[in-house]
């Protein structure tokens, strides 16, 4: 079965299309490097039509919405742009002027609009409730998303006292040999994927252990390696992924399997909190010198 490709789907249905709808197809077609990374506002914008008219656009080409015919695009075009050919997307979208730096903003308000609407709620409580059980949890994650990796990973070893960072397949075959339905292994990746975290979370799986992934979306080749899913949008016109949504998720993650933990976390942050205090971890203010009250330099 051939891979489904969306513009030429698009380009199929064009005579069946209005005026409005034959304006947006037109313009997905001669911007098919740019238009994934648009949100339904922008793309209305530039095709010069209405929000309403970008959404029913969607529907009539089969999609539940605009969110599935935008992952589709993306699919097609993020894992062929290579990070020069995005860097000159974002110089595109982004102006030097002042605009450029609020719409950003912006791009990152809409990624956590989209996450929060597109949430599998089962699915995070599911993710949650696997990782209190677990016996080790491992966390991999590669290039980019090595930042959410390690943030991860530091706090729920803080909380759980069982979490390993995995960045390669080389550090898997030494750590994860004993792997087993015990254990839950978390991959962390977005487009364009890191061959060595599908890998790594597909062995996971292979051995028995409870996977979940953390994505961009329901097509991404973790998907099929993952006991249980979780996206977050990162799309963003410029040479890099957007982590803010990514992050926001990671974030609802940590806080509640704490808050699980609530008796375990107080009595290991205070042991903690002796340690940091003893080897001078945090910076401490001086006290004021009393005694130099008064004096006259």
């Amino acid at each position: 079965m051939e891979p489904f490709n969306v513009y030429q789907h698009i380009a199929e249905k064009m005579h069946l299309m209005s005026k409005s709808q034959l304006k947006i197809a037109k313009y997905i077609l001669e911007n098919t490097n740019s238009v994934p990374f648009l949100n339904v506002a922008k793309l209305a914008k530039k095709a010069k039509v209405s929000e309403a008219t970008v959404v029913r656009f969607a529907t009539f080409l089969g999609f539940s919405g605009y969110p599935e015919l935008q992952q589709y695009m993306q699919d097609s075009v993020k894992q062929q742009l290579t990070i020069a050919e995005r860097l000159k997307l974002s110089l595109q979208e982004y102006g030097e002027e002042e605009k450029g730096v609020y719409e950003i903003f912006q791009d990152d308000m809409a990624n956590l609009k989209s996450t929060m609407e597109k949430l599998d709620i089962q699915a995070f409580f599911k993710a949650v409730d696997l990782l209190l059980r677990a016996d080790k949890v491992y966390v991999v994650a590669n290039r980019s998303a090595v930042s959410l990796g390690v943030f991860l990973q530091y706090y729920l070893d803080i909380i759980l006292g069982n979490t390993e960072m995995i960045q390669s397949v080389e550090m898997m075959a030494q750590r994860l040999y004993q792997l087993n339905e015990t254990d839950v292994v978390i991959g962390i990746s977005f487009a364009r994927y890191s061959t060595s975290t599908i890998k790594i979370l597909s062995y996971a799986k292979e051995r028995g252990a409870t996977t979940i992934a953390i994505t961009d979306n329901l097509l991404s080749p973790l998907i099929p390696h993952a006991s249980v899913s979780l996206t977050a949008s990162s799309q963003m016109p410029t040479f890099f992924d957007s982590f803010v949504a990514p992050l926001s998720l990671i974030n609802a993650l940590i806080a509640f399997i704490g808050k699980q933990k609530t008796h375990e976390l107080q009595e290991r942050l205070a042991k903690l909190e002796e340690i940091w205090d003893q080897l001078g971890i945090f910076h401490m203010k001086e006290k004021p010198n009393n005694g130099a009250k008064g004096r006259k330099t």
